[in-house]
């Protein structure tokens, strides 16, 4: 019996791997919510696929994604950062997710955890959505416009509500894995 998939997760093993393993599933982890957020910023005007092959470099450029780390990054770390041909060399992304991270430790002070911090804003559970087809999908739901909202009050950059939609399934604060797929929740 085949697999179904979600279709943007067909033609590359990267992709495919991702799709399966890792694509709305519910994230905890501080540093992985960083490496998402910071990934889908860096996404905006490229291919995930592009940011797929780049994610190591951002790995070793962002220090494993340590939000306390990045925001001691200075000057001179920008730029090496836009020397660094392993990561997207667009300085306002750069800047961003130095920015960011200090925008993380600011959430974590008041809220104890990035994680406790995002997922209160969806009520602790996912948002399950039952898309038949892939162009059912948004680019931005109510929920992802109001986390770009509350985010961006908060001084976070490169979260606008586009971004932000794409982090929340990222995260697995959204399951938008189509009906068909293997991986929707209703199938779990």
């Amino acid at each position: 019996m085949e697999v179904r998939r979600c279709e943007w997760s067909l033609g590359d093993p990267l992709l495919l791997a991702y799709h399966d393993e890792e694509w709305g599933v519910p994230e905890h982890d501080d540093r992985r919510l960083f490496e998402l957020l910071t990934l889908e910023g860096a996404q905006a005007g490229l291919s995930w696929l592009t940011i797929l092959r780049k994610r190591e470099g951002y790995g070793r450029a962002f220090r494993g994604f340590d939000p306390a780390a990045v925001a001691r990054f200075g000057a001179r770390d920008i730029e090496r950062l836009l020397a660094d041909a392993g990561i997207v060399r667009n300085r306002l992304k750069v800047e961003s997710t130095v920015e960011n991270a200090r925008r993380v430790l600011e959430v974590q002070a008041e809220h104890g955890s990035l994680d406790a911090y995002l997922w209160s804003l969806v009520d602790g559970a996912p948002l399950v959505n039952r898309w038949r087809r892939p162009a059912d999908l948004p680019a931005e739901t109510p929920a992802s416009r109001a986390l770009s909202k509350e985010l961006k009050r908060r001084g976070f950059r490169f979260v606008g509500p586009t971004i932000c939609y794409a982090f929340m399934q990222a995260a697995g604060l959204v399951d938008d894995h189509v009906v068909t797929c293997f991986r929707h929740a209703a199938k779990a």
